[in-house]
């Protein structure tokens, strides 16, 4: 699994680790059910992985991406992987406040962003 996935936790009374709710086999067949797991009956709603939320929700809109070196970027985010290397378009670039450069079409690269959020 990805490290950035969001799992929910063990139910209470169970067990901790993968090897304890897989069989000898290795597969989850043996697991309880209803343990209240997102996606259970339970009510609860679904979790989701923060990059669920950034393709939903983000993908398309005007952003602003901070970077570790305190650069900004601003531009509409046309795609983004699982690395969270990015693709902006109509980007701007801001460095302490002020616009530096413009650009078409822009390419980040996930290491280096610190975050994202939407532009207001």
């Amino acid at each position: 699994p990805h490290p950035c996935t969001v799992r929910p936790p063990p139910a209470a009374g169970t067990p901790h680790g993968p090897s304890a709710a897989a069989g000898a086999g290795g597969a989850m067949a043996d697991a309880p059910e209803g343990n209240g797991a997102a996606g259970s009956s339970g009510g609860a709603p679904a979790r989701r992985a923060p990059s669920d939320y950034l393709r939903t929700a983000l993908l398309g809109r005007a952003v602003v991406v901070r970077l570790n070196n305190s650069l900004e970027y601003r531009g509409v985010l046309s795609s983004m992987d699982p690395f969270l290397n990015l693709s902006t378009e109509q980007t701007e670039e801001y460095e302490n406040g002020q616009l530096k450069a413009r650009y078409g079409d822009a390419f980040i690269r996930g290491n280096n962003v610190l975050y994202i959020s939407p532009q207001d």
